[in-house]
């Protein structure tokens, strides 16, 4: 099924922050690529963010409803832009960059069951633990920003007594504001703001938790 864009031209997503008991975060390799990044997939048409998120991880690590334990989620939605230079601008509609949902989980078996070769054409390669902000540093620049903010909503759920400092060194791009056109501040006529301030403001998403 193809996937879910919406009228801004970004795709329906999910992401999966898979825990351990120490605290530590699966942190996969691209098949191929030397880059690193949490499990994520696209939601299709008509199928839930938890369905889309069961379905992704059993198809991208191999685990099961039954060995893992749902912890969270973020909310609203979180965005991220892609760099024009990966549209696919013959593509209809155009995708401009992903919005999701991302999902907090704890393992509940063995390591050895995390299997990476599942389907006919996986995802990743290799697999392996890392410390709470270790994802930020290696994931691809323009998807830092996006899990930084998704582990400081999540974070307190897996750090009850205070999610550890982010490392000084970790560098988190800021979002870039564009420009628009000079328009009048004024309301609409029922009061709400004019549209292009709601969506920046989507843009930038919440900081909610759903426990």
């Amino acid at each position: 099924m193809s996937d879910s864009i919406d009228c801004d031209g970004f795709r329906a997503n999910v992401g999966i922050i898979l825990c351990n008991e120490e605290g530590q975060l699966l942190l996969a390799g691209r098949c191929g690529q030397r880059g690193w990044q949490f499990p994520q997939g696209g939601i299709n048409p008509g199928e839930t963010p938890e369905a889309a998120m069961y379905r992704e991880l059993e198809e991208e690590v191999g685990l099961c409803r039954r060995q893992v334990e749902l912890m969270g989620t973020t909310e609203p939605w979180l965005r991220y832009r892609l760099p024009k230079r990966y549209w696919r601008k013959n593509s209809f509609p155009l995708c401009i960059g992903q919005k999701q949902i991302w999902f907090l989980l704890r393992l509940q078996c063995e390591d050895n069951s995390v299997c990476l070769d599942g389907t006919d054409h996986p995802e990743f390669d290799r697999w392996r633990w890392v410390e709470f902000w270790q994802p930020v540093a290696e994931v691809i620049y323009f998807k830092k920003r996006v899990y930084a903010r998704a582990l400081e909503q999540l974070g307190p759920l897996l750090y009850p007594e205070g999610v550890p400092p982010r490392p000084d060194d970790l560098r988190i791009p800021r979002r870039r504001r564009r420009r628009s056109k000079r328009r009048s501040s004024s309301p609409t006529k029922n009061g709400a703001q004019p549209e292009p301030a709601l969506i920046e403001g989507a843009l930038d998403g919440g900081s909610q938790v759903n426990r």
